[in-house]
């Protein structure tokens, strides 16, 4: 029998604070969290939901390098937009905390010194890459180079987002310094080990006999790691940015971002307990409570391997019981990308659907990649709502409250006259808030939408095969009994569909002018009173045109535009083929000055430039980014090869070219003709 919890303690995973929201974190965290929240709550259960920014780690220093920015300021702008589009669009945090708050910097720090006192530490010196111009220890993330696997170019120190190996830096083809471009060297530096291994005996009986209900895809994960072998990982980094190492002789050195974040569950707790007068230990470290985890499948390793080891270890927390993670969504059958703009954001989404909020939730939910990667499109996002949303829930309870508006006031008519097609209804009514629970219980989000639309679409069927428009002539006491079924449907729907509609679920308690109800009301069919007064009807969903899909496929379709034309912008190669004189005096070179330049929306590689050439002045796009700072490439004196035909890249025409040359190490550096030079002048 399951065991009964008397809390619950459910953490949906710590969005990175250095891009927003994408339907992908949606459909596979925050979503399905988000309902089996709401589901609990309906319960009448103690739940504490709780999520926020992670704000440390390498990507937020290399963002803030690149924008010439503080980390700071980085994470505070995202933080802001993540915590505003999540409320907008019902997400139901008890809290949205952070990982740069002061709480949670006191927090982490406390757990790893418990750690450290009770020698759960290993120190071990190695040898790691370093820096020698930008004297820095370099993070994974901090080095590129060719991957060994697939000859990727740009592969990662940790991983080829090519071909998706996980690497070591030292497996890289001619590593480089993202931050000075040079080669780094090889020195010695001190960190704290966490020894997995020792735990590999408990993690294999926690996970792999004690919890072999976990989804098939988490628990395959699991296995696959416990069964190669467990081995001792850094807990702490040579980093600037992040949480302070809090032992002695640890100065430069921060607490590991993985280490750092699941803490994040924790100090976000400890914030709501004392703004609510709770005891945040409770949610923590009570036997009576219940931990779970929603997560992405690429987060597993760390919250049911790693975290729940170091829980362990600390020695006074509870474990997780579950740790549903889902697959990912793809978008119009092209894996999500948010460096290539791929994605549909959840802060424009809100701008261009107002109000449809429950439209997203309801798609996203019908497509969840529970068991498997699933795919997001447009298209079907239309389907769906006009032939689910508007044709079948929205129909029925419209037709329900206009023909009681029409026939009877707007007061709910008594049902004296059920009949064997009422029954058979209701019988159906009865069997559902169960079949919901059963799916939802297992995680099973997809299977408990479909039994929720199942209500609405036997009260659909049950009006077009009773026909009360026709009978009103005929036998209005038979028509009251209908309208009666049919408004109790409509009840139980404003409660069995408010973890996945919940502004739906809303809309529809104001029409029906009924109080709230809980999750234990739901199956009865008396939920709305003999003579109870209905408000007016209001359209629970809305058709969506052809033509608003339209505009956003032809978004993406841009975007995938402006990413082969980026991908194609040219690069400055070495000549091949010889020419001739003739073929040389035809570029018409020149000396220029650059007197702006900035960032291409959008683009990772393009800086636009204005450039004076003497008689007039051109707009040049040029992909040196990664080289370059807008602000110091203003006032620089360049050569300009200004009879090169315009080409138009991101939606800008570029009037020529701008001249680099390219070292050896791949360095770009501006070719210039000194300052002495007069803008315009002919270089021959």
């Amino acid at each position: 029998m399951a065991k009964k919890f008397k809390r619950h303690t459910i953490s949906a995973a710590l969005p990175y604070a250095n891009g927003p929201v994408h339907i992908g974190h949606l459909a596979g965290v925050y979503v399905p969290a988000d309902i089996y929240v709401r589901y609990l709550r309906n319960k009448g259960e103690d739940v504490a939901f709780v999520c926020g920014s992670d704000e440390h780690g390498v990507a937020i220093e290399l963002r803030a390098r690149k924008e010439g920015k503080t980390p700071q300021e980085v994470v505070d702008f995202y933080h802001d937009k993540i915590k505003s589009s999540f409320e907008k669009f019902g997400i139901s945090f008890n809290i949205y905390h952070r990982t740069s708050a002061k709480l949670h910097h006191e927090t982490a720090s406390e757990f790893f010194e418990k750690l450290y006192k009770d020698g759960k530490f290993t120190e071990t010196t190695s040898e790691q890459f370093y820096d020698e111009k930008e004297k820095q220890f370099l993070a994974d993330r901090y080095i590129k180079g060719t991957c060994p696997n697939c000859s990727f170019s740009e592969a990662y120190g940790d991983q080829c987002e090519n071909c998706g190996t996980t690497l070591s830096p030292s497996e890289l083809i001619n590593p480089k310094s993202m931050l000075s471009g040079e080669a780094p060297i090889m020195k010695e530096t001190k960190h704290w080990y966490f020894p997995l291994d020792q735990y590999e005996p408990w993690l294999k009986q926690w996970i792999l006999e004690d919890h072999k209900e976990w989804k098939a895809n988490v628990y395959g994960q699991c296995k696959s790691w416990i069964d190669n072998g467990l081995k001792p990982r850094p807990m702490t980094r040579d980093l600037s940015w992040g949480i302070p190492v809090p032992v002695e002789g640890a100065e430069g050195k921060v607490l590991y971002v993985w280490f750092d974040a699941p803490i994040g569950y924790i100090s976000a707790t400890r914030e709501w307990a004392k703004q609510e007068g709770k005891n945040w230990e409770d949610y923590w470290k009570s036997d009576d409570t219940r931990l779970l985890h929603f997560i992405g499948k690429d987060n597993i390793v760390f919250h049911c391997i790693t975290f729940p080891a170091l829980l362990k270890a600390e020695g006074s927390y509870i474990v997780p019981e579950n740790v549903p993670a889902n697959e990912f969504l793809n978008l119009e059958n092209n894996k999500i990308s948010t460096s290539r703009n791929w994605a549909v954001w959840l802060h424009e989404y809100l701008e261009e659907f107002p109000d449809k909020q429950d439209v997203l939730r309801y798609v996203l939910t019908a497509n969840a990649p529970e068991t498997s990667d699933n795919d997001f499109t447009w298209k079907d996002f239309q389907t769906r709502n006009n032939s689910e949303l508007v044709a079948i829930f929205g129909n029925f309870v419209n037709r329900a409250v206009v023909l009681t508006h029409k026939y009877f006031d707007g007061k709910v008519p008594d049902a004296n006259n059920l009949q064997p097609i009422d029954q058979e209804v209701i019988t159906e009514l009865k069997t559902i808030p169960k079949k919901i629970e059963v799916a939802l219980d297992q995680f099973k989000f997809r299977e408990a939408l479909r039994s929720m639309m199942e209500l609405a679409r036997i009260g659909n069927k049950y009006l077009a095969d009773t026909e009360p428009w026709k009978l009103i002539k005929e036998d209005e006491t038979r028509v009251g009994t209908i309208l009666n079924v049919a408004l109790q449907i409509s009840a139980n729907l404003s409660i069995l569909c408010e973890p996945f509609l919940p502004f739906t679920s809303k809309k529809l308690v104001g029409v029906l002018n009924m109080d709230v109800k809980n999750w234990a009301e739901a199956g009865n069919v008396d939920l709305l009173s003999n003579s109870h007064q209905l408000n007016p009807a209001e359209l629970l969903f809305e058709k969506i045109e052809d033509k608003v899909v339209e505009t956003q496929v032809n978004k993406l379709l841009e975007t995938k535009k402006m990413n082969e034309e980026e991908n194609n912008a040219p690069e400055l190669m070495p000549l091949k083929d010889e020419i001739v004189f003739d073929d040389f005096v035809k570029m018409d070179l020149r000396v220029g000055e650059i007197k702006t330049a900035e960032k291409v929306e959008k683009s990772n590689k393009l800086l636009k430039f204005t450039v004076d050439i003497g008689h007039e002045t051109r707009t040049i796009l040029s992909g040196v980014s990664k080289f370059f700072s807008p602000e110091e490439m203003i006032g620089k004196k360049v050569v300009v090869m200004a009879n090169l035909a315009p080409r138009k890249m991101m939606g800008t025409e570029s009037q020529g070219m701008l001249l680099f040359a390219e070292n050896a190490d791949g360095k770009l550096v501006p070719v210039s003709p000194g300052d002495g030079s007069e803008n315009g002048a002919v270089i021959a």
